[in-house]
């Protein structure tokens, strides 16, 4: 269990990290962002999807016999339920007050609470990935690692937009990164003392994967329609769940 707890603790925190990405945003024109982070994108998408129906789906059924269980449906749409519920709450507010440093938007702080939500829930199935097995839980680290990339700089771009100086962005941003800190610490306590936790965990991440990259991730690929673009999008993407498929050549 001491092995578990270095693996997840080490990558919740390198997640953490991630978050202090947005520093690049201020070192990159604009419009040179938003050409390399659209393959970010497909990447990402393509590692969620990946991970979630090569690894997590595979180890969910493995864990409730042979067969897909109702059960086992459940627990992915309820992480389907879970990421859209998170996501609505997020978008919900508005101000019409122009943003300053005194006065941030609220939707700038919903960022903020929707993004620690989002990192504890990371820590959550981060943990919980960790105690099926180490390959499973750095296969989804990776993956969430890929997702975090360009949400981090998007979140820091939206609390600059809001009215946070650049530090304050930097710094909370970070803050809301060490949620997943608790969330692992957390699955990790409790899943000493309950049996069966992962049972419902690992499809809800796989649910939680699904919903981000196909309704958050996919749609954003389709406003490109350029023939060439649109073949490294697709590229990158496939790139992602190759990299999945790799990795489950090291599964114990």
């Amino acid at each position: 269990m001491t092995t578990v707890w270095i693996y997840t603790l080490t990558s919740v925190f390198a997640i953490s990290l991630c978050s202090l990405i947005g520093i690049a945003t201020l070192l990159i024109r604009e419009t040179d962002l938003k050409q390399v982070l659209i393959y970010f994108v497909s990447f990402s998408a393509g590692s969620l999807l990946g991970d979630a129906f090569i690894h997590l789906l595979p180890e969910a059924v493995e864990k409730t016999g042979s067969s897909f269980r109702l059960s086992t449906s459940l627990f992915v749409l309820s992480g389907v339920v879970i990421y859209f519920s998170v996501e609505k709450f997020i978008r919900w507010r508005h101000c019409h007050i122009p943003a300053t440093e005194e006065h941030p938007h609220p939707f700038s702080l919903m960022v903020l609470f929707g993004g620690t939500v989002h990192n504890f829930i990371d820590g959550l199935i981060i943990g919980a990935s960790y105690m099926v097995s180490i390959p499973i839980g750095f296969a989804t680290t990776m993956a969430v690692v890929f997702h975090e990339i360009p949400q981090e700089m998007g979140d820091f771009g939206s609390l600059l937009h809001g009215g946070f100086s650049r530090a304050k962005a930097l710094l909370f941003n970070f803050l809301s990164g060490l949620a997943a800190l608790f969330g692992a610490a957390i699955i990790l306590i409790v899943g000493s003392y309950v049996e069966g936790v992962t049972t419902f965990l690992v499809p809800f991440t796989a649910g939680g994967f699904i919903y981000v990259a196909s309704s958050d991730l996919i749609p954003e690929l389709h406003r490109e329609v350029k023939i060439r673009k649109s073949i490294l999008q697709l590229t990158f993407f496939l790139l992602g769940v190759l990299g999945m498929l790799a990795l489950s050549f090291i599964r114990e």
